[in-house]
């Protein structure tokens, strides 16, 4: 019988102990102490759990789907483990995130450089943050990665695939950090920096690398295919395949519009359905909402839009005591104001909600048209023409599936 949804999410969360005692022993054998082992223990717990665990989940349903059946054990673990490596890549990008954004609050709790410095417990002082200490933090999540895959499959053919794997895509994310904070500094607003090219590059290379091509890429090389493979077709012709650019190219637009409907719901979808208060706006977020809108909005709106976009109160830009210091006042479930509100006005102005919707079709037939396009008929085969019995190709499940969890959501 199939597991559901929630035991589903139980069974992978079930793993994280496992892998969190490996990675504190290795801490313990290398002779470290007591308060440090904790201290780490701690940023393993705080930083990898708590969010909607979608990307390590996808390399369990994906190697299932490749392999056309219900994981034994062994198998499950593995997946599971290259799956929690997505996650402590994730959890590396947020602690780094969150220190350079000077954000407050993650999955519900304080940031890990806001929280309480773990090594300082007392009943006489208040604790300090843990603030700069987790520069350090970040990195130790993204190498408890080698270690786990080290430790897991080093004697697998595929094993310096997975190390390059992971070592590529964080260095494609990093560049796509470095274009999103050279595009819109902190406390710099400046419209004529951004464009929808440039916000095409920052999704690509910080959205849809990590979080959709290498949950897929990982499950692939588990499941032994290779970078290229030959199909025999019905009238005996055959097709040479490069599934995983074949791969790169559905899940670098499928990607995108994750993004850009991730951008969408945050101004749209009301607080009690999204579960948080949008801020793109007051943050001086380079979203496709404003991008759109610098693209097709009249003088007259534009500027509008400069001068209150990524401002926090009431007063624009110009206006005697505007400045950006000002904090938000958060009414009527708005993060910024009246320049929030007004920037909200011009959205609406020129029909931005049609102009998603448009786009969500559109880009919805063309994934499918992609999707479809996937070679599934025929037998694949070996140099000499005799069928391959280590895998059977790239299935159109793996996209749909991912297609179908993003398709319409709300949230």
């Amino acid at each position: 019988m199939a597991l559901t949804k929630a035991e589903r999410r139980a069974k992978f969360e079930s793993v994280f102990a496992f892998i969190r005692d490996e990675l504190v022993a290795h801490f313990t054998k290398e002779g470290l102490p007591a308060e440090v082992i904790d201290w780490y223990r701690l940023s393993l717990e705080y930083n990898v759990q708590g969010g909607k665990l979608n990307r390590g989940l996808s390399v369990v349903d994906t190697v299932e789907i490749l392999k056309g059946r219900p994981l034994a054990e062994d198998e499950y673990l593995k997946a599971a483990i290259l799956g929690w490596s997505v996650e402590l890549l994730q959890a590396y990008f947020l602690v780094a995130d969150d220190l350079m954004d000077g954000s407050i609050t993650r999955r519900g709790q304080p940031c890990w450089y806001r929280a309480p410095n773990p090594s300082l417990a007392s009943s006489t002082f208040k604790r300090p943050p843990i603030g700069l200490v987790a520069v350090n933090d970040s990195p130790m999540l993204k190498s408890a990665i080698f270690q786990l895959l080290r430790s897991h499959f080093r004697k697998e053919s595929y094993y310096v695939d997975l190390v390059e794997l992971f070592n590529d895509i964080a260095y494609k994310t990093e560049m796509g950090q470095l274009t999103d904070m050279v595009t819109a500094p902190p406390d710099v607003v400046d419209l004529a920096r951004f464009s929808l090219e440039r916000y095409s590059v920052i999704v690509r290379f910080k959205t849809a690398y990590y979080s959709f091509h290498l949950p897929v890429a990982a499950a692939m090389y588990m499941c032994h295919i290779p970078e290229t493979y030959t199909t025999l077709l019905a009238d005996t012709s055959t097709a040479t395949i490069k599934p995983y650019d074949l791969a790169l190219s559905i899940f670098i637009p499928l990607g995108e519009y994750f993004q850009i409907q991730d951008d969408f719901l945050d101004f749209s979808a009301p607080p009690e359905v999204l579960g948080k208060v949008g801020t793109d706006i007051v943050d001086n977020k380079c979203s496709w909402c404003i991008n759109t809108a610098l693209k097709i909005s009249t003088p007259a709106q534009r500027d509008v839009l400069e001068r209150n976009y990524g401002r926090k109160g009431d007063l624009e830009a110009g206006e005697v005591g505007g400045d950006h210091d000002v904090k938000a006042e958060g009414k009527d479930h708005a993060a910024g104001g009246a320049c929030e509100a007004r920037v909200k006005d011009i959205y609406e102005e020129i029909g931005l909600r049609k102009v998603y919707a448009n786009y969500e079709q559109e880009v919805y037939g063309q994934l499918n048209e992609l999707i479809d396009a996937i070679p599934e008929e025929g037998m694949v085969i070996d140099e000499k023409g005799q069928q391959v019995t280590s895998h059977d190709g790239l299935k159109r499940e793996v996209f749909r599936s991912f297609l179908m969890k993003i398709y319409g959501r709300g949230k």
